[in-house]
């Protein structure tokens, strides 16, 4: 069979994680409309009966300002070393400027296998200098299928690495902190939520129910606050959803304990306590 590793590269915003888990079928990356929402390297697998396809989908690519944004610009370095294949993601509705296009050719040069990708072929598109070998659409499908076919094409031959019913290479505690990771991006405005990680401090499965104690550590204590709500509100929606991901994802009941402290400049000081 073919078997092989896919790097999905682009700026922030680009599409990748929505395409990475179209492709899987599973929600197994963060989508948000916020930009820098994928952090780590998250592998998704897609098996099928001639083939195993195993996306790394990276953080979007971007100036380093702290130690987060280089931990993230890292991860991409080394997704591409890895790779069988790379994918570059463009946004259709977006120009492309001469530092994105350096970067495409400088991949040109390191990469035997690169495939472009405009992605959001659904809505109005900007022509650009640069044409992409697929133009696709995750709300349509508009030519995912043949770039899942090209893609196959071009992996080497060998033995599946993950078994047939696994989507990805994380554990559950992993995916419920992104859920909550993703809720809070979703919930929060502005500078706040990218100042945030999460940790999950506690899981305990039983018989019939699983706890799991989540940490929610943010820069500042008046962010704390913000996270929090006003009576709590904003932390207990943000509960209950992540406890029905939870339970859909194991097929148990499970109590949920969110914490919010405070580790002021964490993105500066402490990235490896928290992304290693």
């Amino acid at each position: 069979m073919r078997c092989g590793y896919v790097a999905v590269l682009g700026r922030p915003n680009a599409g990748k994680s929505s395409l990475v888990n179209f492709l899987v079928g599973e929600e197994v990356a963060i989508v948000s409309h916020r930009q820098q929402t994928t952090r780590n390297q998250i592998l998704g697998i897609l098996t099928e009966k001639d083939f195993q396809i195993i996306f790394i989908d990276t953080p979007g690519v971007h100036h380093s300002k702290n130690n987060l944004d280089r931990f993230m610009n890292k991860t991409v370095r080394n997704a591409i070393a890895g790779a069988d294949v790379v994918l570059y993601l463009f946004d259709g509705t977006k120009e492309i400027d001469e530092e994105e296009k350096q970067y495409i050719e400088n991949l040109r040069g390191k990469c035997e296998n690169l495939l472009l990708v405009e992605t959001k072929s659904d809505k109005k598109t900007i022509e650009k200098d640069i044409k992409p070998e697929f133009c696709v659409s995750v709300v349509t499908g508009e030519n995912i299928e043949k770039l899942k076919n090209q893609i196959v094409k071009l992996l080497p031959n060998q033995e599946a690495i993950f078994q047939a019913d696994e989507y990805t290479d994380k554990g559950v505690a992993f995916l419920i902190s992104e859920k909550i990771r993703g809720l809070l991006l979703e919930s929060l405005d502005k500078e706040v939520p990218h100042g945030v990680a999460i940790v999950v401090s506690n899981f305990e499965e039983r018989a019939n129910l699983t706890n799991i104690d989540v940490e929610i550590i943010c820069e500042r204590e008046q962010h704390k606050g913000i996270i929090i709500g006003k009576g709590g509100v904003n932390l207990k929606k943000i509960g209950e959803k992540a406890r029905l991901f939870a339970e859909n994802l194991l097929g148990v009941k499970c109590n949920i304990k969110l914490f919010v402290k405070v580790d002021k400049d964490w993105r500066e000081k402490n990235v490896e306590k928290y992304y290693n």
